[in-house]
Parts: structure tokens; C-alpha cells; sequence
């Protein structure tokens, strides 16, 4: 045996036998189909994930929309009859009638969309809706007591109604859903309207 041969044979023995292992592995077909198959089941998964999640994201946002109506309208309705202005009652009172209209619309399409019922909205948004309803029915509250509602309401229903513009505008440009675009686009430019004119009358009275 010269020196060539003898190398080449602890070089045979000193290969890691796992390492030839891999080597046929990695060598068999049926490993690469296999392997293929289940990149692409991640790949649909995922796919599938982000659909799903774009799908409940703007349901989502179309409920969140709807109880913010329900509770602006709810709270305006509670405080209009006790504001002494009646260029401000008469604001309140538009912007009742266009959230009333809003919200019997959306509901249809919900109802029609996803079959929508009040318990179809989830509970941490209807948490978020409430803690901010909340909050403005006390703020509203104290103001009363002050002796300051009026300023204060005019104050908080510019703010309500940049706060439904926002979100109405928000679903708009990300929607590709013709009847709910038009649905909402007429509420938006109904509700710019109220807020010119609400912010008016929070500028004279500062």
C-alpha cells in the first residue's frame, strides 16, 4: 500500500458518519419534494393569516365606528335639551338626525356583510367604545354643574365629530366596497358640515 492509498483510507474511516447521512438525505428526492410542500403550506398559511386578519381588522373598524355613533348620539341627546344656545341645539339636533341615519345604514349593510348582531362585536371594543363614553358624559357632566356646558359641549362635539370624520375617512380610503363607500362618504360630507359648524361657534365663544 503507497502513501497515497493509505491516506485516502483514514480519511474514509475519519468521515463523520453522520455527516454521509446528511449527504443522502439531503440526495433524496422525496426530502426536496417534502420540503418544497412545506414551504409552500407556511406560504399559504401565512397568506391565509394576513387575509384573515385584513378581513376582521376593517369588520373591526366598521364596529368600532358603529358604537361611536351610537354613544355620540346617545350622549347628545342626553345634554342638547339642557344647552341655553339655540344655534347650538339646533347643531345637536342635525347631528342626531345624520348619526341616526348613519347608524341605520351601517347596520343594514353589516347585517347584510357579516350577518351582524350586537353580539358579534367584540368585547374589547366594545370596552374602548364605553370607557370613551363614558368620559364624556362626565366631562359633560361636571361642565353642567360649572355652570359652563355650553362651552365645554362645543368644545367636546368639535372634538366627537373629527373623531367620526377620522374614522369614516379612514375606512373610506382602504376600502374597495362601492356601497360602503358611498354610504359613508355621504355621512362624512353631512358630518364636515356640523363641524364647520360646531367650530364656529367654539371660536366666537372663546
Amino acid at each position: 500500500m503507497d502513501g497515497q492509498e493509505y491516506l485516502n483510507q483514514i480519511s474514509a474511516s475519519n468521515r463523520p458518519v453522520g455527516q454521509t447521512k446528511m449527504n443522502k438525505i439531503l440526495a433524496s428526492k422525496f426530502f426536496w419534494v417534502g420540503a418544497i410542500g412545506l414551504v409552500a403550506l407556511i406560504i399559504v398559511l401565512i397568506i391565509g393569516s394576513l387575509i384573515d386578519g385584513g378581513k376582521d381588522s376593517a369588520k373591526n373598524k366598521l364596529y368600532a365606528l358603529k358604537l361611536n355613533i351610537n354613544n355620540t348620539s346617545s350622549v347628545v341627546q342626553d345634554y342638547q335639551k339642557l344647552i341655553k344656545s339655540s344655534d347650538l341645539r339646533s347643531a345637536s339636533a342635525s347631528l342626531v338626525s345624520v348619526l341616526s341615519n348613519t347608524d341605520s345604514e351601517l347596520t343594514n349593510y353589516l347585517t347584510a356583510k357579516y350577518n351582524f348582531t350586537d353580539k358579534s362585536i367584540p368585547e374589547n371594543v366594545v370596552t374602548e367604545a364605553n370607557a370613551a363614553k363614558d368620559a364624556l358624559g362626565a366631562d359633560l357632566f361636571e361642565a353642567r354643574i360649572n355652570g359652563i356646558l355650553d362651552r365645554v359641549y362645543t368644545h367636546k362635539m368639535v372634538y366627537e365629530v373629527a373623531m367620526l370624520l377620522n374614522k369614516e375617512a379612514a375606512i373610506i380610503n382602504s376600502s374597495k366596497d362601492t356601497e360602503l363607500i358611498e354610504l359613508l362618504t355621504k355621512s362624512y360630507n353631512s358630518l364636515e358640515n356640523l363641524y364647520n359648524n360646531f367650530n364656529d361657534f367654539s371660536e366666537a365663544n372663546n
